[in-house]
């Protein structure tokens, strides 16, 4: 089982770079340009046709994640993680369609949450290039790297969390309440002009206690070697950071939203990928409708408390039959409404 959940990693991982490629456009040659509504648009909607493709082939052939092969494995992989669902007493191939549907809900239930999630660090990241006084052009390279950092970081995280639900049941609650906490002080947080201070993040504190920082960016480059053969990092390698960083803060509420849906870190990893990767072109999209959507932030926290309280009563809603499918609806009900709230009652001028 270990050897098939290795070879499926690295199959994944490499497909996906290679869509993330084309989608950065590493091939194309010439100076660097801005990234267009157009485009933007154009890979927001390709990640998510992605995310739903793969939602189909882990509906039909999501045992090869896991390597099932017969009924023992199914059911050793079953009571890893996903001790709520029965498989019933059919034949294997019956087991494992009932597996393989209840893994594919938990895929995209858990991809909606992280994707929705993902709006809020937009904002945040559209602050971050204000304050430093990032130019266009450079927005696309330092998410491009800044994403990839993200995903390593939660890799890292993921596969912690799982490891801890795996040894102590108790944790669970533990991110429920801080999952409910979370999602209240967004609702009845005030509204108010963000500030940042570039000199006082903690992350260019650290770099530039430990390394040497260039005062002005050099055509794009992260690095930069004076004469005297002294290595420099340039402000765009600290945007960088901040954005890894500013990620993996965001992943703390995200992270245990998911595990509120799947134990299965699998299944979490490749939700958060599908989310992350999206994120770049999202930035550019919604960059553009930013005002659109004022009552977002409100959905967002009304969804961070409905996973924090599953997480908190999941042994009861399980007796009552609330699986996965109940909570995409209740997700995709809480998204529409706020968005639908925003078109209805635009914020005036």
């Amino acid at each position: 089982m270990f050897m098939s959940e290795t070879l499926f990693f690295i199959l994944f991982s490499v497909g996906v770079l290679a869509v993330m490629l084309v989608d950065l456009g590493v091939f194309k040659t010439g100076p660097q340009s801005e990234v267009t509504f157009r485009e933007a648009g154009f890979w927001s909607g390709a990640w998510v046709v992605l995310a739903l493709l793969f939602y189909l082939f882990l509906r039909f052939n999501g045992g090869m994640v896991h390597g099932i092969h017969d009924v023992p494995s199914l059911q050793i992989v079953q009571e890893l993680y996903a001790k709520q669902i029965q498989l019933g007493s059919g034949t294997y191939l019956d087991q494992l369609a009932v597996f393989q549907e209840n893994m594919s809900l938990e895929f995209i239930t858990g991809y909606l949450v992280e994707y929705s999630l993902s709006a809020d660090n937009v904002f945040v990241f559209i602050l971050i290039f204000n304050s430093f006084g990032v130019q266009k052009r450079y927005y696309k390279k330092i998410l491009v790297w800044g994403v990839l950092g993200a995903i390593v970081l939660r890799l890292i995280f993921i596969f912690l969390g799982a490891a801890l639900l795996q040894k102590f049941d108790w944790i669970i609650y533990l991110f429920g309440a801080f999952l409910v906490y979370t999602g209240i002080s967004i609702i009845i947080k005030k509204d108010g002009e963000e500030e940042m201070v570039p000199g006082h993040h903690p992350v260019v504190k650290i770099l530039s206690k430990y390394f040497n920082v260039y005062k002005r960016n050099v055509i794009g480059r992260f690095f930069v070697r004076m004469k005297t053969g002294k290595l420099y990092i340039t402000p765009i390698f600290v945007v960088v950071v901040v954005i890894a960083f500013t990620d993996i803060l965001f992943a703390v509420d995200s992270i245990p939203a998911i595990f509120s849906i799947s134990k299965d870190p699998y299944i979490v990893f490749f939700s958060n990928v599908f989310a992350v990767m999206g994120l770049r072109s999202l930035f550019f999209f919604l960059s553009n409708l930013m005002g659109l959507f004022r009552f977002l932030p409100i959905g967002l926290g009304v969804l961070l408390s409905f996973v924090g309280i599953k997480m908190l009563a999941h042994h009861y809603l399980e007796q009552i039959g609330f699986g996965t499918l109940a909570s995409l609806g209740v997700i995709i009900g809480i998204l529409t409404v706020s968005i639908a709230l925003s078109m209805l009652f635009p914020e005036k001028k």
